[in-house]
C-alpha cells in the first residue's frame, strides 16, 4: 500500500473515531464524569418539534415601560415637594406628562431649582400661568428617552433568564431577535404552561390605599351594570375602567380584587377603587418567600424590602393606620389588610387561596425581578412531550423504511459497487450528526427535510460516477481505467451540483427564519459532507483494490441499454402543460396574498391546537360548541385512531394567549366529559405572521438570484436564466396543485419548496454540464440534436435518483404520521415535477435564449 493511500485511509478513520467522540454522549447517556469533562460534553440537540418544549417570541411594550418611569419619577418628585413646599398643590398625569399647579411662584421656583435639579431624567416642556395658578409641565428627558428604549431589551432579557435559571430548565435559549423582540426556547419541559406563565408575568408590585368613601357606593353600581348587561364580570378591565370612569373621583382607579374560594377552588372576583398614587413599588423588594400560616395550614409569599423600601413602608403604616392598603400585582389587587399599626422591619405579605405551587411560582417571579414593561407574546410554540416522541418514533420509522429501500435499490442495481456507495451513504448520515452535535446545532423536521436532500444527493453523486464508469467501460477502457476516468470527470458535475444548492442553502439561513434557518443549517452541513464521502472515501476503497492488483470486474444492471429518445419532440406540448401549471401556481400565489387561500397561522396569525380527548371526539359537537360561543373561522380535523383532534383558529391579533385560554377554558367547561388535555399548541401574533411571510419570499427569490449568478459565472448568463427559471417554475407548479387539493399553505411547506428546488437545480445542472462537455466533445447539427443526445446520455442516472428521492419521501407520507404528512406530499409531488421540468423545460428554455444557436464555451 503506497504512502498516499496510508495517508488517506488514516485520515478516514480517524474522522470517523473523531466523530464517534462527537455522538457518543447523545447515543451513551451514562457516561463517566470524567468523560464529559475531558472528552466532550456537548450533544446533538433535538428541536421542540422533536423534543417537545416551548418556544417563544416576546416582544416588551416599551410605551408602557416609559409610561412606568414617568410615573416613579412623579412619585418621587411628589414626595420631595411634600417636604419643601408651603402651600398646596395639585398634579395630573396623562401618558408621558404631567402638570403641576402651584398656587405661589415661589413653589415654583423651588420645584424648578431644587427638585428637578436633582432628577435629570425629567424635563420641563412648558411653562404657563392660567388664573391664578402657575402651571409647569414636565416629561422624561430626551436622554432619557434614547436609553430606555436601547436598554429596554437587555433589561427583559436579563430578568427573564433570572427567572428561567431558578425554574431550572436545562439547555435554555434565550436571545435577542432584532432590536426589539427576545427568543426564548426551552427544551424538553413536562409543564409548559406553567413555564409561560412564570416567564410571561411582568411582576409589577404596587402598594395603594383604598378609596373607603368610593367603595360604599361601587357595589350597587357595579351589579346595576352586571344586571342591565352593559358589561359583563369577564370584560377586560379596560372596559370596565372606561364605563366607571364618570362615576369614580379622578384621583382613584377601578380594579378587581382575585381570591379563589376555598372549598370550590373557584375564583371570585371582588370589585375594588384605589387610589392612583402608588405609595411603594417592588423596586424596594429585597426577598421574597413561601411561608405556612400556622392557624389556616395555607401557603402565603413573605415579602421583605431594603433598607430603603422598609423606612417608605414605615412611614405608609404610620401615616394610614386603620385604612386598607391593597397589594397589587399586574394590575389585580392579591390582598388589602387594614393597617392596624406601624410596621417596622419592612415585612410584608400577599394572601389569597394560593396553592403552593402557585404561591411558589408568584415569590419566584418577585425575586427574579419585575419586568420593566408588559411583553407581549407574539409567537408560542408549545409542544408537549408525547408529540415530541410519536414525532421522533414515526420519523425514525419513516426513515429506516426509506433507508432499507434505498440501500436494497441500490445493492440490487451496482452490485458490489452498490454496497460501497450505501457505506458511503452511512458515513453521509454519521458525519452530519457529528457535525451538528459539534456545532451545538438543533435538529428539527425541517433538519430531517435537509437529511432527505442530502441522501438524494449522496445517492445521486455516487450514481454519476457509476454511470460514467459504465459508458468509460463502453468506450474500451480497463475496469480501473474506467473507475478512475468516472471519478476525474464526473467532479465538476458534482461540484457544480453542490455550490449551487450551497449557495442556496446559506441565501435561506440569511433571509429564513424558523423551520427554514434549520432547514438551510442541515443541509449546508450535508452538502460538504457529501462531497467528501462521495468523491473521497469511496475512492479509496477503489484505489486500495486497484494497488494490491485484485482483479476487480463491474458488474452493473442497466434500465436502458440504448438511450436515444426524441426529448425536443414534446418540447411544444410541454411548453403548453408547464404554462398551464405555472398560471396555476401564480393564480395560487396571489389568492394567498389576497388571504383566500388555505394559508397556515404562518402567515395569517392564529393558533393550532393538538388536543387528547378520553373518548372519541365528536366533531359535528365540537364544531357547534364553538359557532355558539362565537368562534368564527376555525378548522377540526379528527386524527384517526389516536383519540386526538387538531383545531386551527385563525386570529388577526398582536398577542393570542388569552383568546386561546379562552376557547380552551371553553371546551372543557361545556364538554367536561371529554377531558380535554393540550399536547401541542403554536400561537402566532399578526406581527410574527407578517415577518415569517416577507422573509419566506425573501428566502426564495434570494435563492433564485443566487441560482442564477453562479450558473452565469460557471457556464454563461442564458444557462443561470434557464437553471433559474425551470426551479421556480417547479415552485409555482407545486404551490398550485397544493393549492387546487386545497393543503395549507405554512412554513413547512415553503421548507419543503425550498428543498424541492435544491433537488430540481441539482437535476438541471447535471444535464447543463453534460450540454456544454458535449459541445466540447462533439460537433451537432442543431440544438436539438445536442440537447436530446445530452439528456439521453444521464437518463439512467436521472430516473434512478428520482427513484432513490421517492423513496424517501414516501415513506415520510405513509409512515411519517400527521405533523409531518402535508410535507412529505409536497416533497413527493415537488421531486416529480423537479424531474419533468429539468427534462422537458430547463434544456429548451436553453435553446430560446440562445435563439437556437449553439452556445460557444473554450
Amino acid at each position: 500500500m503506497s504512502f498516499k493511500l496510508k495517508i488517506k485511509l488514516f485520515f478516514l478513520l480517524f474522522l470517523i473515531g473523531f466523530a464517534a467522540l462527537l455522538l457518543l454522549p447523545t447515543f451513551v447517556p451514562n457516561l463517566p464524569p470524567w468523560f464529559k469533562k475531558y472528552v466532550y460534553r456537548g450533544e446533538l440537540k433535538l428541536g421542540l418539534d422533536l423534543k417537545g418544549g416551548v418556544h417563544l417570541v416576546l416582544q416588551p411594550d416599551i410605551d408602557k415601560a416609559m409610561q412606568n418611569q414617568f410615573e416613579n419619577y412623579v412619585q418621587d418628585i411628589k414626595a420631595q415637594l411634600n417636604k419643601l413646599v408651603s402651600s398646596s398643590y395639585e398634579v395630573s398625569i396623562d401618558n408621558l406628562k404631567a402638570v403641576f399647579k402651584f398656587q405661589d411662584p415661589k413653589d415654583v421656583k423651588v420645584f424648578k431649582d431644587e427638585v428637578l435639579k436633582g432628577i435629570k431624567e425629567i424635563a420641563i416642556s412648558k411653562e404657563y400661568q392660567q388664573e391664578n395658578l402657575f402651571m409647569v409641565e414636565v416629561t422624561l428627558s430626551e436622554e432619557r428617552i434614547i436609553y430606555i428604549k436601547e436598554n429596554l431589551l437587555n433589561q427583559v432579557l436579563e430578568v427573564i433568564r433570572n427567572r428561567v435559571d431558578q425554574f431550572g430548565v436545562a439547555e435554555a435559549i434565550i436571545t435577542k431577535q432584532g432590536k426589539d423582540k427576545i427568543v426564548v426556547q426551552l427544551p424538553g419541559l413536562k409543564d409548559p404552561e406553567r413555564a409561560i406563565n412564570i416567564i410571561g408575568q411582568t411582576a409589577q408590585l404596587e402598594f395603594r390605599l383604598v378609596d373607603e368613601e368610593t367603595m360604599q357606593r361601587l357595589d350597587q353600581l357595579v351589579n346595576s351594570l352586571v344586571q342591565t348587561g352593559k358589561i359583563s364580570f369577564d370584560a377586560p378591565i379596560e372596559e370596565w375602567r372606561k364605563l366607571l370612569a364618570p362615576y369614580l373621583p379622578q384621583d382613584s382607579q377601578f380594579y378587581f380584587m382575585v381570591e379563589k374560594d376555598k372549598e370550590t377552588g373557584k375564583v371570585i372576583k371582588k370589585p375594588m377603587v384605589l387610589k392612583k398614587e402608588v405609595l411603594l413599588t417592588g423596586t424596594y423588594l429585597k426577598t421574597a418567600q413561601v411561608r405556612i400560616n400556622p392557624q389556616t395550614n395555607e401557603p402565603y409569599v413573605w415579602l421583605q424590602f431594603d433598607s430603603r423600601g422598609a423606612k417608605i413602608f414605615e412611614l405608609i403604616t404610620s401615616e394610614n393606620v386603620g385604612k386598607r392598603l391593597a397589594i397589587v400585582l399586574d394590575e389585580v389587587v392579591r390582598s388589602a389588610p387594614v393597617i392596624k399599626e406601624k410596621i417596622s422591619g419592612g415585612e410584608a405579605q400577599i394572601t389569597g387561596g394560593f396553592s403552593m405551587q402557585e404561591a411558589s411560582d408568584l415569590a419566584l417571579v418577585l425575586r427574579a425581578g419585575a419586568l420593566p414593561a408588559p411583553v407581549k407574546i407574539l409567537q408560542n410554540i408549545t409542544i408537549g412531550p408525547s408529540l415530541g416522541t410519536d414525532s421522533i418514533k414515526k420519523g425514525l420509522i419513516a426513515g429506516v423504511i426509506g433507508a432499507a429501500a434505498v440501500i436494497i435499490f441500490t445493492i440490487f442495481y451496482y452490485r458490489i459497487s452498490g454496497v460501497v456507495a450505501v457505506i458511503a451513504l452511512v458515513l453521509n448520515i454519521y458525519f452530519l450528526l457529528a457535525l451538528l452535535s459539534a456545532f451545538q446545532a438543533t435538529l428539527t423536521l425541517p433538519g430531517i427535510a435537509g437529511i432527505i436532500l442530502s441522501i438524494g444527493m449522496g445517492v445521486d453523486s455516487n450514481v454519476l460516477i457509476f454511470e460514467r464508469i459504465r459508458e468509460e467501460l463502453k468506450a474500451g477502457r480497463t475496469t480501473f481505467s474506467a473507475i478512475f476516468q468516472g471519478y476525474s470527470r464526473t467532479f465538476i458535475t458534482i461540484f457544480d451540483a453542490h455550490v449551487t444548492v450551497l449557495i442556496t442553502s446559506l441565501i435561506l439561513f440569511i433571509f429564513g427564519t424558523g423551520p427554514i434557518r434549520g432547514f438551510a443549517v442541515t443541509l449546508s452541513i450535508s452538502i460538504l459532507v457529501n462531497l467528501f464521502t462521495a468523491i473521497f472515501a469511496t475512492k479509496i476503497f477503489y484505489e486500495y483494490l486497484y494497488e494490491r492488483g485484485i482483479d476487480f470486474r463491474i458488474k452493473f444492471f442497466e434500465l436502458n441499454k440504448k438511450a436515444n429518445f426524441n426529448f425536443m419532440k414534446f418540447k411544444k406540448i410541454c411548453a403548453i402543460l408547464s404554462l398551464i401549471l405555472s398560471l396555476t401556481g401564480c393564480f395560487g400565489i396571489l389568492q394567498a396574498f389576497l388571504g383566500k387561500a388555505n394559508l397556515g397561522i404562518d402567515f395569517t396569525g392564529g393558533a393550532i391546537i393538538y388536543l387528547s380527548s378520553e373518548k372519541t371526539p365528536d366533531l359535528g359537537l365540537l364544531r357547534k360548541t364553538l359557532e355558539e360561543s362565537g368562534i368564527k373561522d376555525f378548522m377540526l380535523q379528527d386524527i384517526k385512531k389516536e383519540n386526538m383532534i387538531l383545531l386551527k383558529v385563525k386570529l388577526s391579533k398582536e398577542s393570542l394567549t388569552e383568546e386561546v385560554n379562552h376557547i380552551l377554558s371553553l371546551l372543557n367547561q361545556k364538554l367536561p366529559d371529554h377531558k380535554f388535555n393540550v399536547v401541542s399548541k403554536e400561537e402566532i401574533g399578526s406581527t410574527i405572521s407578517q415577518e415569517l411571510q416577507n422573509k419566506a419570499t425573501l428566502a426564495i427569490l434570494g435563492a433564485l438570484v443566487g441560482i442564477i449568478v453562479y450558473l452565469a459565472f460557471r457556464f454563461n448568463v442564458y444557462f443561470g436564466i434557464a437553471a433559474g427559471l425551470a426551479t421556480f417554475h417547479d415552485v409555482l407548479v407545486t404551490f398550485g396543485l397544493f393549492y387546487l387539493l386545497g393543503k395549507e399553505i405554512n412554513l413547512l411547506f415553503i421548507t419543503a419548496l425550498l428543498t424541492l428546488a435544491g433537488y430540481s437545480l441539482t437535476d438541471t445542472v447535471v444535464i447543463f454540464d453534460r450540454i456544454r462537455e458535449n459541445l466540447q466533445k462533439h460537433s451537432f447539427a442543431n440544438f436539438d440534436e445536442l440537447i436530446n443526445k445530452s439528456i439521453n446520455d444521464v437518463f439512467s442516472r436521472t430516473i434512478i435518483t428520482v427513484l432513490t428521492t421517492l423513496f424517501g419521501s414516501l415513506s415520510l407520507l405513509l409512515f411519517g404520521g400527521v405533523v409531518i404528512r402535508d410535507f412529505a406530499l409536497a416533497l413527493t409531488i415537488g421531486f416529480i415535477v423537479g424531474t419533468y421540468s429539468s427534462i422537458f423545460l430547463a434544456s429548451p428554455l436553453l435553446q430560446v435564449l440562445h435563439k437556437g444557436k449553439l452556445p460557444q464555451f473554450k
